[in-house]
């Protein structure tokens, strides 16, 4: 028993084993609050809402595994889902199927200038992504005027948010499948994903053994930005119309899920599989505390213990290995 419990702590996928227990102890759980809790119909309404975090995490997971962080993702998502929407009332008619991609577009400008920031400016990610979220801010409420936007979302956003094409999945779902799937590739199958795992271990080494060290922290930067936006679209047209500030709800689930799902807060180590886990994990916990009617603020220290307790467990494990 020794041995095997052992093997378990060293395995580098404890974290997805555990957080998959806790998913079935959350569900098992919910289940005694409410008897629709285990029905197939209540699962894939969680999975869809699900999707919309899981996305934003996607991106997120990819600045964590350099070491960085990125606090821009507020008002990245709330940029995407405005411009999107706002991009469908200016053009109309045929025009408006570029709304989708030209919110994305947005999302991954924002991503730009943090990754120009943080890795030709040197800046820390911390400072400067919580820097350009506030650059976002000032400008949506400088196009919006203060006021709540009238602009609403195309059919095209309200289908792929809401609607179900295949074998009754919700195609948010299937998004946020294809978004993975792409991860997984980029992340395993590609020298760019073997950079990134190497800039996060030791930046220095990395760029030593000829790795564009700016270039990778560069392009993650704008994935997460992108992914940061395409959920803003998905949540505009989920709602069927954007509001400031609908991305404040995600910025601590975010990082909780993808540091609960293994990835080390301090780069270099984790794995997409793990992050898809603290998503689902994350998503049943906001259910039952909403069913317990526990409030935001409540939430919101849940997921700060979370992400304290992961980097304090993390950091030990960098020094101990050190």
């Amino acid at each position: 028993m020794t041995a095997i419990a052992l093997r378990l702590r060293g395995s580098r996928h404890l974290p997805v084993m555990a957080g998959a227990a806790c998913t079935v102890a959350l569900l098992l759980v919910g289940s005694l609050y409410s008897s629709n809790f285990l029905s197939p119909e209540y699962l894939l309404l969680q999975l869809q809402i699900a999707s919309f975090l899981g996305i934003i995490a996607t991106g997120a997971m990819l600045v964590i595994l350099l070491g960085g962080i990125d606090l821009s993702v507020p008002w990245a998502v709330t940029v995407g889902g405005m411009m999107s929407a706002a991009a469908a009332g200016w053009w109309g008619g045929a025009a408006a199927a570029f709304a989708i991609p030209f919110g994305i577009l947005c999302g991954a400008a924002l991503g730009l200038l943090n990754g120009i920031g943080v890795a030709y400016l040197r800046v820390p990610s911390m400072i400067f992504t919580l820097g350009i979220n506030a650059v976002a801010q000032g400008l949506i409420v400088v196009h919006t005027g203060g006021f709540a936007p009238q602009d609403r979302a195309t059919p095209a956003m309200h289908l792929i948010a809401t609607g179900r094409s295949l074998f009754g999945i919700p195609n948010a779902l299937l998004a946020w499948a294809a978004v993975g799937g792409a991860t997984l590739f980029l992340l395993h199958r590609t020298s760019f994903g073997r950079a990134v795992y190497a800039v996060g271990n030791r930046e220095r080494a990395a760029y030593l053994s000829g790795i564009a060290t700016r270039r990778v922290t560069l392009l993650c930067f704008v994935f997460a930005g992108a992914c940061s936006a395409a959920a803003g679209v998905l949540l505009t047209g989920y709602s069927t119309k954007a509001y400031q500030a609908m991305g404040d709800a995600y910025q601590l689930p975010a990082i909780a899920a993808v540091v609960l799902g293994g990835t080390h807060i301090l780069g270099g180590r984790g794995f997409y599989l793990g992050t898809v886990v603290g998503v689902v994990l994350i998503t049943l916990l906001q259910s039952i505390l909403s069913v317990m009617q526990i409030p935001e603020m409540g939430r919101q220290v849940a997921y700060g213990l979370v992400i304290i307790a992961m980097l304090l467990v993390y950091g030990r494990g960098r020094r101990h290995a050190g």
